[in-house]
């Protein structure tokens, strides 16, 4: 048996005002080929035949977007566990009396049986509209949910007996969090292994193995999930009582001196052009210490009166503070040079490219000293040159390092790093100059 949706409908190119409707179709090997309309419709233009959803890189309103996904998962699940309840009297007609049914359930059942569990994804957007978060944040908690959607697909699929399983937070134990841990573990395998779930859920980038710090990320949010569903009454299990979640492990944060940071700004880069502009980006990051995310949103409007002000993307939502860095002399040659740049503040490109640029540029310049990192997989420490692991974040941590060696006020310093008060991933910088160690030590003399 399989359940798919498609469009019977064609549009030329730039039409964005023609719709066409969704139906479902239903096979059940030679036995039964049913076609019937859903009450949705869609631009053709933004349909995926394949993925049968919205194109992921389609550019349209989010809520459609995930209107449209949302209920066609919604209609898959009532029409596959409808299936599997009453395979013994579907005919051709079964599939257009199963979708009546959906749309239309005070014909079939009295208002007691009408009230219809909301599956696991409604209480998930309910908790991203109501629940205070940040724009990044909610972003993050999105690609849990599809992951969570596409671990209740892969029970389906593997699991004897759990063709109509449904994730539900009532009935998560500890057991099927651990078996969420498997699926989160190694999901980048099990996108060869079944392609259906990622074409029915997909995402923008091919799914990485997750280190143990992004599992911990993962299932601390879906914990907050659960306590949220707790404190609005939506649930009254508690599955993570027994499974404890451990804290993320990092190590000391690597930051480049400010000698290497002047090799770099003065390496001679003029045989790649492209490079020496994202160098200049790189080394006027480092001087204002921002996240990517941040600078990358940056237009000339965030100069004022010789400083860069802006509000920190990832607080703004939470507590927003302005964030204001004075420019020193060597940011200010570099807004210089690209003074006639229209639009963002530099020329940047995108966050991907820039980064490989970044390790391009710091190899080029002869910036190659061994560092002790943390292996993000194994959790192992690792030795590598500089050049290997430096991206965009190395700049801000730069930034950060370099003045809190000099001044040790970690007050003034997230003042200009916009960390908020507090922030676990600020602490970590108190330990992070050896010739502050060296210093303290000498005390003892």
């Amino acid at each position: 048996m399989k359940v798919t949706f498609i469009i019977k409908k064609a549009a030329k190119r730039y039409d964005t005002e023609s719709t066409a409707t969704i139906y479902i179709r239903l096979r059940n090997g030679r036995q039964l080929d049913s076609v019937a309309p859903t009450q949705l419709s869609i631009n053709p233009n933004l349909w995926d035949d394949k993925a049968e959803c919205v194109k992921t890189k389609a550019v349209c309103n989010e809520d459609l977007r995930t209107g449209i996904n949302e209920e066609i998962r919604k209609l898959k699940t009532y029409v596959e566990k409808s299936f599997h309840t009453e395979k013994e009297s579907v005919d051709k007609e079964w599939l257009k009396l199963t979708l009546d049914r959906y749309y239309h359930p005070e014909k079939y059942f009295t208002p007691e049986e009408i009230v219809i569990k909301p599956t696991f994804g409604e209480p998930f957007d309910s908790f991203l509209k109501k629940h205070p978060l940040s724009e990044v944040r909610k972003k993050n908690f999105r690609v849990v949910k599809r992951a969570l959607l596409r671990y209740e697909l892969y029970v389906r699929e593997t699991k004897r007996g759990q063709k109509g399983f449904v994730l539900d937070v009532d009935t998560v134990t500890p057991e099927t969090l651990r078996d969420m841990w498997d699926f989160f573990e190694n999901e980048y395998q099990y996108y060869e292994l079944y392609p259906s779930i990622y074409e029915a859920i997909p995402e923008k980038r091919t799914p990485q193995p997750r280190g143990k710090n992004t599992l911990i990320d993962c299932f601390s949010r879906i914990r907050t999930f659960f306590l949220w569903c707790l404190d609005n009454n939506l649930t009254a299990n508690r599955p993570f009582d027994k499974f404890p979640i451990e804290e993320c492990k990092y190590g000391t944060p690597v930051y480049i001196n400010l000698e290497e940071r002047d090799r770099i700004f003065n390496a001679d880069l003029s045989a790649t052009p492209q490079l020496e502009i994202q160098r200049d980006i790189f080394i006027f990051q480092t001087l204002i210490g921002c996240r990517v995310s941040d600078l990358y949103r940056m237009t000339k409007l965030n100069v004022v009166n010789e400083a860069i002000e802006y509000i920190p993307k990832k607080t703004k939502e939470g507590n927003p503070v302005t964030v204001r860095v004075p420019l020193n002399d060597k940011a200010k040659e570099i807004l210089e040079r690209y003074k006639g740049h229209e639009g963002k503040l530099l020329p940047f490109i995108s966050e991907q490219k820039y980064n490989e640029a970044i390790k391009k540029i710091f190899k080029l310049s002869g910036v190659d000293r061994i560092v002790t990192i943390l292996d993000p997989l194994t959790r192992d420490e690792v030795k590598k040159p500089l050049y290997e692991v430096a991206s965009s974040h190395l700049a801000r941590r730069t930034f950060i390092g370099n003045i809190y060696k000099k001044v040790k006020d970690p007050n003034l310093v997230s003042a200009l790093s916009g960390h908020k008060e507090g922030s676990k991933a600020f602490r970590r910088y108190r330990d992070i100059d050896e010739e502050m160690k060296k210093d303290l030590v000498k005390l003892l003399d």
